[in-house]
């Protein structure tokens, strides 16, 4: 006699694991959409699955919503209609990517105006590891001072989009100079100042000169770091007009250049002609900034607070989003994050 195991029914990949469902769970949800009417008994049979397990299913099913009482028989449960339960499912895992990301710019906000705090603090040798810049002219003076001094490396974050005449007449001087004493010049853009012709200018003389330049969605608060040593920040992030920390504590600085380099490892080059790109960039079927404009506008925001994140104007984001949901084939905007979840582009 020839005992063969039997096949269980339901499928042998587990495609809705992006959405939080397990693949016992996904197993028992398609089968009791094949056979709504089975008993645990006939479904733990059909899926090879101990009734422990199958039971383990059933609540993570009523959990998630898929699954929910009969309003015939309340001892009963009843499989939602896949076209309602899983978007569901898509809009929980939407509001769930949304939640972390807001929690990871409030993190990055946090470091910048922890330091601050820190401005009037001295350390126990009586050495002082914070400087208190007020004002432009201050900030200004210090910077130079430190451009002079920088011989080796010099991180900088430019959030903000298009940066002022104003700023980039008195960086580029001490930038010229650093360059050809041989520093390295690492600078992170948000992808919007690649819509200012002056910014992209002057980020593309960087580039020219030699040094390394890459654009993000969205950056962490205004930041310069120089030779790993000397970091200055912003009193406000959101009013750099009213002075900078600048700062020597080893702990703090070495947490600003932690900062700087994951958001750099997870930026794009400047190139807007993809020159240089890999295969695997080119291919991307959504751009970094229109995911993470998805991403804004389903957490909830505004089309005022996601071009203010993203740094572009009100006129910007609509247009955007205008062109990704007739990318999408969508006509709403909800039905745009459903169709770029189901593509696994968010």
């Amino acid at each position: 006699m020839c005992l063969c195991r039997a096949r269980p029914e339901g499928g042998t990949g587990n495609v809705l694991a992006a959405l939080g469902l397990d693949t016992a769970a996904e197993r028992v949800y398609r089968g009791m959409l094949k056979h709504p009417n089975a008993g645990v008994a006939d479904l733990s049979r059909r899926l090879l699955l101990t009734e422990q397990q199958l039971r383990d299913a059933l609540d993570q099913l009523v959990d998630m919503e898929l699954l929910q009482s009969s309003r015939e028989n309340p001892n009963l449960l009843r499989v939602v209609n896949p076209e309602v339960g899983l978007e569901l499912l898509v809009r929980r895992r939407e509001r769930e990517l949304a939640r972390r990301q807001e929690e990871l710019a409030r993190g990055k906000e946090a470091v910048a105006r922890t330091v601050a705090e820190f401005a009037a603090l001295r350390s126990d040798s009586q050495v002082e590891v914070a400087e208190r810049l007020v004002g432009l002219d201050a900030v200004q003076c210090r910077l130079e001072a430190l451009a002079q001094e920088v011989t080796e490396e010099c991180l900088a974050i430019n959030p903000g989009g298009a940066q002022s005449k104003a700023s980039l007449d008195a960086a580029r001087p001490l930038d010229e100079a650093a360059l050809a004493r041989g520093v390295r010049l690492v600078t992170l853009y948000q992808d919007s100042a690649k819509n200012d012709p002056g910014t992209l200018s002057y980020a593309r003389w960087i580039d020219d000169m030699g040094g390394q330049v890459r654009t993000r969605p969205v950056v962490p608060p205004r930041l310069l770091v120089f030779d790993r040593r000397t970091a200055v920040v912003p009193l406000d992030p959101d009013n750099s007009r009213l002075g900078a920390v600048c700062t020597s504590s080893p702990g703090i600085v070495a947490a600003l250049v932690t900062l700087f380099e994951q958001t750099w490892e997870t930026a794009s080059p400047l190139d807007a002609d993809g020159r240089g790109r890999t295969a695997d960039e080119t291919a991307e079927p959504l751009a970094p900034a229109e995911r993470e404009l998805l991403k804004i506008l389903a957490s909830g925001l505004t089309d005022e607070a996601a071009g203010k994140r993203l740094g572009v104007s009100l006129r910007t984001v609509r247009r955007q989003m205008a062109a990704l949901m007739e990318r999408l084939g969508a006509t709403s905007r909800f039905e745009a994050g459903l169709k770029a979840a189901q593509r696994g582009w968010l």
